[in-house]
């Protein structure tokens, strides 16, 4: 039996962190060695290793994967948007893996509770106004399900990311003061 390598890297709404659970399945024949966790952030051209404990979980900051250098024991910066990918493996690591192309949303998601947060709801009927709004925020959540979709499950990171940048265009436009 060889190992079945598997993460799961849920959506979380804490800005500053993404978080990795490995849900492998490891051999209990086979040594488990030399594993690598990589990962590169949106925008960025080279990956991060990580020390990873197979079995386990990590918390992953804006310092750990080098985006901010600066007072790493006193703020944690947010973590931007965008299409990660999450590369893990074992020994022999070139034929032994797994790499996931992950859609984090979290900021997005912020912004839609944000909006949620401040709309008049009621146990009634809703103003034609609000009724407007939630219409809105129904589809710019729809459209950041499907960017995940896409990314993570249909393996078409391109498509993703432009349902993900429409669905922000909406939550821009609910965003408006004056609307």
């Amino acid at each position: 039996m060889n190992h079945k390598l598997s993460l799961e890297i849920p959506t979380v709404l804490n800005s500053c962190i993404l978080k990795i659970f490995d849900t492998s399945v490891y051999s209990e024949v086979l040594p488990i060695t030399c594993p690598i966790l990589s990962i590169t952030a949106p925008g960025y051209g080279y990956s991060v290793e990580l020390p990873f404990t197979p079995g386990g979980s990590i918390v992953v900051t804006a310092c750990d994967l080098q985006i901010q250098t600066t007072n790493c024991n006193d703020e944690l910066y947010s973590l931007p948007d965008g299409l990660y990918i999450v590369k893990y493996s074992v020994s022999p690591n070139e034929s032994v893996y797994v790499e996931y192309n992950h859609l984090r949303i979290t900021a997005a998601l912020n912004r839609y509770t944000k909006i949620l947060c401040e709309l008049d709801l009621a146990a009634c009927e809703p103003s034609e106004k609000v009724k407007k709004k939630l219409e809105l925020l129904r589809e710019a959540r729809t459209y950041l399900d499907a960017a995940k979709a896409k990314v993570e499950y249909c393996h078409e990171p391109q498509k993703g990311m432009t349902l993900y940048n429409y669905a922000i265009k909406l939550l821009n436009k609910l965003d408006c003061v004056n609307c």
